[in-house]
């Protein structure tokens, strides 16, 4: 072969080598979110022992997704849906990005902030994520979607959207770099699961909480995880027929209210002595579960399982304070609370990770982590860590634990200057930290601090806020500081005429 010749084959391998790489270095990710799921509502147990909750529910998908990849145990989200959401999309913390409660008309606050007799709630960013740097209370960031889109990938929206207040641009998935939107809108719940009530859009009181896009399906006997599990696999087709690289967001409405039962799976929970609305609930679970299998199938008959990624997570901890049976507060147990509290079953909730390019021994990971690593963690399994960002990202990822390396301890912060609704056990206005062991709580509306050793006690029974004066202090400090560092917002408290102090300004420390 004369040396014009061996040139010319060289360079033609040097492309197909650089060809092979780049597809190897775009995996198709999937990200399967859950709405409302807590950190024992699954057969999977996130605790070092079976409790009756992970007894009663059935879910084996969840169970083979984690024997294929790796369970943190101790992985975090808000309190509440959106801020979750939005910290998914931008990797910012709810603090910084301040849509600090739920979504869903624009211009407003919640009318139990309105309505508070105490306290002056601030003017959070209740516009959600916002694709313009003009427009009001809202968040401006370069989604994720939009940077994956604009890396190569085909992007799918499937499910609650829940990231924009009605009639903004990023209340459909579409405007903000999602090539497929199903189903996706600006209400954060459906009104009806039901494909015989057409998924709500018979009540034209009720429409804006209707699911859209699901007409062909409207007075079918389906529910409506299946139907959106049907578009997903069609949708699926076009990534995986061109060999693009894809990502998935599977973004559930279930778990969350109102509960429904999936007939598909309800007779076993009547047979064993469970209440009407615990009934429904485990359904729902099942049906949820149902759905990641689909979509696992899906990948393993088209054989790119070994060449995707795949996350579960849900949004907050798992809803007890109202349409539960039984004794309220209690449905996450060992954790205490639920969805909308500041104690762990209001924030702890299940997270596996499947990563074929990142195989280990180690089934279980303990190190604390948060929704708003999941952007910077998503980028770095699609190799784009040096992608231009409006904003500045506190995310750590987490990718380095997949491989036993160790990443900084750093302090995991929650801000919720706002007001839900429902009471209970640590619902209320609040910030928090969580450093390696230990969980300092500061109550905005009454400024009672605690502090938990969460190694010793996840039940979070002993406040060791005056056992422990120094840990107190400095947590107090590192929280105070963060929320200095980012303009956090706080209430203003009316009887006392004042913005309510920063933790380290309590009394007790000065």
């Amino acid at each position: 072969m004369s040396l014009s010749k061996l040139f010319h084959v060289l360079i033609l391998l040097f492309f197909i080598s650089c060809n092979n790489s780049n597809e190897i270095s775009k995996p198709n990710i999937v990200l399967f979110m859950v709405d409302d799921l807590g950190w024992q509502d699954t057969s999977v147990p996130f605790w070092n022992n079976k409790t009756k909750y992970n007894k009663l529910y059935n879910t084996p998908n969840m169970e083979l997704l984690a024997e294929m990849g790796v369970k943190f145990t101790n992985a975090y989200a808000t309190p509440v849906c959106s801020p979750s959401r939005i910290s998914l999309m931008t990797g910012m913390n709810a603090a910084k990005h301040r849509v600090t409660n739920w979504t869903l008309h624009a211009n407003k606050k919640k009318p139990a902030e309105i309505n508070h007799k105490s306290f002056e709630f601030p003017d959070w960013n209740y516009n959600g994520l916002s694709t313009s740097d003009s427009i009001n209370n809202s968040v401006y960031a370069t989604p994720l979607p939009q940077v994956l889109k604009d890396n190569g990938y085909y992007t799918i929206h499937a499910g609650k959207a829940h990231l924009g207040a009605i009639g903004y641009p990023s209340s459909d998935p579409l405007n903000i770099g999602f090539d497929i939107n199903i189903a996706g809108h600006a209400a954060g719940a459906p009104q009806s699961y039901l494909g015989l009530d057409n998924f709500g859009n018979n009540d034209p009181k009720n429409k804006i909480w209707a699911v859209p896009g699901l007409e062909k399906y409207h007075g079918k006997d389906i529910f409506l995880t299946q139907a959106l599990s049907e578009e997903v696999l069609e949708k699926l087709q076009k990534p995986i027929n061109s060999k693009s690289p894809f990502f998935l967001y599977f973004s559930l409405y279930g778990v969350h209210a109102p509960l429904m039962e999936d007939n598909r799976f309800v007779e076993k929970y009547k047979n064993i002595g469970l209440e009407n609305s615990e009934i429904k609930y485990a359904s729902m679970v099942e049906s949820m579960d149902h759905a990641l299998g689909v979509v696992l199938d899906e990948l393993k008959k088209n054989n790119i399982l070994e060449n995707t990624i795949v996350v579960f997570m849900s949004d907050n901890g798992g809803l007890s304070a109202v349409a539960r049976d039984g004794k309220r507060h209690q449905h996450n147990y060992p954790l205490k609370s639920g969805k909308g509290s500041i104690y762990e079953g209001g924030i702890r909730v299940p997270m596996i990770v499947y990563s074929p390019f990142h195989k280990t021994n180690v089934k279980e990971i303990n190190h604390p982590v948060i929704i708003d690593d999941f952007f910077p963690s998503i980028l770095e399994f699609a190799n784009l860590e040096n992608s231009s960002l409006i904003q500045e990202i506190d995310g750590q990822s987490f990718v380095p634990l997949l491989k036993n390396k160790e990443i900084d301890d750093k302090p995991l912060f929650w801000h919720y200057p706002n007001w839900w609704g429902p009471s209970g056990p640590g619902i209320g206005s609040y910030s928090a930290v969580r450093q390696g062991e230990w969980k300092f709580i500061y109550f905005h509306n009454t400024q009672i601090m605690e502090l938990y050793n969460l190694e010793k006690d996840i039940f979070e029974n002993e406040n060791l806020i005056f056992v422990n004066n120094s840990k107190s202090e400095e947590l107090a400090n590192v929280l105070s500081e963060y929320l200095k560092s980012v303009d956090a917002q706080m209430p203003y408290n009316k009887t006392t005429n004042s913005r309510v102090p920063w933790p380290n300004e309590h009394p007790v420390f000065n």
